[in-house]
């Protein structure tokens, strides 16, 4: 058996190559984008045991493949599944994905926040208890720290937690900010650094003020935002590829 899940971000897509038996090559289409040196074990809501390639590819360049995928989520790929009935919501995708991966889950909350909206759901007793989804101006955040970044020259993993931030309402008045902080001699990288401090607790305000999230998407490799988010609740990083595991 052999299945190619994908979860179409905004910026980033994240792709699973699954099969019932070892693959022993990436897939020749995706094989750029290769990003795992082992083989992936994935297990289905069944159990099932596949073992697999993850691939992390730029969204524009995946609209550029000639693939068709059995699983998706993300308006991307609409018009790319062999069955259109196996297209899933994102949030219900982040919801199932943190299910299977946590298993027990009793007044979680599970915040994915990517280059342009930021969703969480909320479990009770291990039962969904509520959500929300921000898909307007303040969602834009991860696609502007990237540009930020790329803007700069700086390197991510050069930022270190600020305890001033910017108040963030929208992706580019924060741009506007740190742009007009900088030129008023402020550094760079502290700059951003308060814009991402700025972002992490609009996103704790936006869940509600909870006291743990259950953090998924992009943001998982950024430890400026991870730390930042830290200073006004617990977090646990479930990483990338939570809306991937709820597709099958």
């Amino acid at each position: 058996m052999y299945k190619i899940i994908v979860d179409a971000g905004t910026s980033w897509s994240k792709v699973f190559e699954l099969s019932s038996e070892l693959l022993d090559n990436p897939n020749c289409i995706l094989k750029d984008f290769f990003i795992n040196k082992n083989d992936y074990v994935f297990k289905s809501a069944n159990d099932e045991k596949f073992f697999g390639k993850i691939y992390l590819i730029p969204s524009i360049e995946l609209n550029r493949q000639n693939i068709l995928f059995d699983y998706a989520t993300g308006h991307m790929v609409k018009n790319k599944l062999k069955n259109s009935q196996n297209f899933e919501n994102e949030i219900i995708s982040l919801a199932y994905g943190a299910k299977k991966i946590l298993k027990n889950l009793d007044n979680a909350i599970i915040m994915d926040i990517g280059s342009r909206d930021t969703k969480w759901v909320k479990f009770k007793d291990n039962k969904y208890s509520d959500l929300d989804w921000n898909t307007n101006c303040g969602s834009a955040t991860g696609a502007t720290v990237e540009m930020l970044l790329k803007y700069y020259n700086v390197d991510a993993n050069e930022l270190e937690v600020q305890d001033k931030k910017f108040a963030v309402t929208c992706g580019v008045f924060g741009m506007e900010k740190i742009m007009d902080a900088v030129a008023n001699g402020v550094d760079v990288k502290i700059a951003i650094s308060q814009y991402i401090n700025g972002i992490a607790y609009n996103a704790w305000n936006f869940a509600k003020r909870p006291e743990k999230i259950y953090l998924s998407g992009g943001f998982c490799k950024n430890e400026c935002f991870i730390n930042s988010l830290r200073k006004y609740c617990e977090v646990e990083i479930l990483g990338r590829f939570v809306l991937l595991e709820g597709l099958y």
